[in-house]
């Protein structure tokens, strides 16, 4: 009895080696521009693709409607907080520069489902249960944890502060804090098409397996924007879902286009699995963010200086 036992394990060991080699091969076959379309499940084929390369983008999950809503929403809470004179969102500061002309224009949104119950409904839709699995079994929406659901808005005018995003991994909340490097997914929501030429998203497949080494010296964090001769740009059109590891390299390139049709607009859903850490309203701003405002505003400076002696 334990013979026929140990041929059966032996042969469902084999079945998963072959399967795993079938999957692989198929995965050799797929250009990284693939795009799929999100199920029920994350197929097989789709795990292995993302397991590759630290990334993968699903077509056309939202609707334009759907799309016209949350940023409805997201242009009723800049009134709110303009009017407001708000500086931060439960300790997380707002990145605040000037729209084609030139009246005040948030360019980075934390904590956005707080403020939004149409926007705390999308985020938990049906849809996205695939993509919450795949974080983990137990992953729950971060609202009111580390910078809650975020909404982008990179535009390239005069007077704005979110231009373009330099080099990173997001393990660096974790070194600043001197914990071991976390896994973290970030699910994106795009608004707008982004191709190659117009700015946008790029990673570096595969580094997402780098060690700690390579996690800390490989790029100059926020300080390099130069394209690397292993990048790729993810391609998007409005409504796709892209997911990445954060402990990929990636950045946001600048639109070459000036004016309001360099407005590149994401929304980033946090999936958690650590320990409940919830914010408000008295939470302390944490240390790496004084870093950012304090190279935002160098960047400003120079901008200002550069614009005053071209004059």
């Amino acid at each position: 009895m334990q013979a026929v036992i140990d041929r059966l394990s032996s042969f469902d060991r084999q079945k998963k080696r072959v399967t795993e080699t079938e999957l692989s091969a198929e995965v050799d076959q797929l250009p990284l521009d693939t795009r799929f379309t999100l199920g029920a499940e994350i197929t097989p084929i789709q795990k292995a693709f993302f397991d590759r390369h630290g990334f993968i983008l699903f077509s056309q999950v939202a609707t334009r409607a759907e799309l016209d809503t949350i940023y409805g929403e997201i242009c009723g809470i800049q009134d709110r907080w303009l009017a407001e004179g708000r500086k931060k969102v439960f300790g997380i500061p707002l990145f605040v520069g000037k729209d084609q002309h030139g009246a005040p224009f948030i360019q980075r949104f934390a904590f956005t489902s707080m403020f939004s119950d149409k926007i705390k409904d999308f985020v938990r839709d049906a849809r996205f249960e695939p993509v919450r699995r795949l974080v983990g079994e137990n992953a729950r929406v971060g609202d009111n944890e580390k910078d809650g659901v975020v909404f982008n808005r990179n535009l390239n005018v005069p007077g704005t502060t979110y231009k373009s995003l330099g080099w990173h991994t997001d393990g660096l909340r974790d070194i600043f804090y001197l914990r071991g490097i976390k896994p973290q997914l970030n699910v994106g929501l795009h608004f707008d098409k982004c191709t190659k030429e117009t700015g946008g998203l790029r990673i570096i497949p595969g580094t997402h397996k780098q060690g700690l080494a390579s996690t800390l010296f490989r790029k100059a964090y926020f300080v390099s924007h130069t394209p690397d001769a292993k990048e790729i740009a993810i391609e998007t059109e409005p409504g796709d879902l892209t997911v990445h590891d954060g402990q990929a390299w990636h950045r946001v390139e600048r639109s070459p286009v000036v004016g309001p049709e360099s407005l590149r607009r994401t929304m980033y859903v946090p999936y958690l699995t650590d320990e409940y850490q919830p914010k408000n309203e008295n939470s302390p701003t944490p240390p790496y963010h004084y870093l950012g405002m304090a190279m935002r505003q160098a960047k400003k400076l120079r901008t200002e200086l550069e614009s005053k002696l071209k004059r």
